[in-house]
Formats: structure tokens, sequence, C-alpha cells
């Protein structure tokens, strides 16, 4: 007669002990996969927006134009923000259009002439792009040149700007890889004649 044999007791203990340590390491290895790809989409989503953005703030800055109550197309300048008129709804009726880095937000303000054209009412505010890291890296967001391709540096010369360099550093996981994406782009205003 053959002698059947079953587990011992200290056999069942080492596997009882054993199978929740290697499901907690299955578990880590597959939520360490999840967050690392989840990391590299948000990070993806950043860039493809930021990259968006400065294609719509391209477009607007190519567009500036005089605005209904005869202002000049560029209204101010700094290394953070620009603010022109533009007709960037397309609705026959010129907006002051102000782009700005506020933190690590770049902003799109939008704000319609009114009867008569003021220009006194309420700002549309969208965000443009998030995770910008242009101030922590000392970078100046708008560069302006003029019409012999000269960087403008007084701010107060609106009137010579006539081209802008857009830069936007992303990066939503500072201290982390893959690290910073610098975009740059650039825009002529077409619209602009001597006065």
């Amino acid at each position: 007669m053959k002698s059947r044999r079953g587990m011992t007791l200290i056999e069942v203990l080492i596997v009882v002990a054993l199978v929740p340590i290697i499901m907690v390491s299955i578990v880590d290895s597959v939520l360490a996969f999840y967050r690392a790809n989840s990391t590299s989409f948000e990070e993806a989503y950043q860039i493809q927006s930021a990259s968006n953005g400065i294609g719509v703030l391209v477009r607007d800055l190519r567009e500036a134009t005089y605005a209904d109550n005869g202002s000049y197309p560029v209204a101010a300048i700094a290394s953070s923000s620009v603010t022109f008129y533009a007709d960037v709804n397309r609705d026959g009726s010129v907006d002051r259009v102000r782009y700005e880095l506020d933190g690590t937000t770049l902003s799109r303000a939008i704000t319609p002439a009114g009867m008569p054209p003021t220009y006194t009412g309420a700002a549309a505010t969208s965000s443009v792009s998030d995770s910008v890291r242009n101030f922590g890296d000392g970078t100046a967001v708008f560069r302006y040149y003029d019409s012999s391709g000269a960087e403008i540096d007084d701010m107060a010369d609106v009137a010579d700007v006539r081209s802008v360099t857009i830069t936007l550093v992303v990066d939503i996981t500072p201290n982390h890889s893959p690290g910073e994406f610098t975009l740059r782009s650039s825009a002529t205003l077409r619209n602009l004649r001597p006065q």
C-alpha cells in the first residue's frame, strides 16, 4: 500500500508566507509601470499642448493690425508678455489680445472692442500651456526684433517691433526625467505700415 503524503504544516506556512510577498512584488512592478507610462503620456500631452498654443500665438501675432479705435497694432511688450490688436475671432472686429506667462501658465486674454471701440470690457482668458518653466531658467518667453533684425532692448519701443520670437520651456516633472523640452517659433507682423 502506497502512503499518500500531503503537505506538512511547515510547508503550508511557507507557501502562505511566500504568496503575499510574491503578489506584493508583482503589484508594485505593475504600478511602477503604470506610473512611468502615466508621466510619459502627461509629458507628451503638455508638449503637444504647448506646441499647439505656440501655433495659435504665432497665427495671432501675424494678424496684428490697427485697433478699431486707431491704436497701433502692438500695445505693450515685455519678456514675459505681449499685448497687441488682431481679429482673432474672425468676426470683423479687432480684439485686444494679451499673452502672458504667470508663474508656470501661459495664458491668452481677449478683450473685444465694444461699442464704441474702447477695449474696457472684461477679457476672456484661457490657458495656452501649463508647466512652463521659463522663469526658473531665466529664459525670456518673448524676444522682439526691428526691421533690420536687431533685437529690441527698450520695451517702450513698440513701434519698432517687426518680428517676435517665442520660446517655451516645458517640464511637468522638474527634477525627474525626461527633463525640460524647449519649443521655439517666430512670427513676423505682416500688417504693419509706417505712420
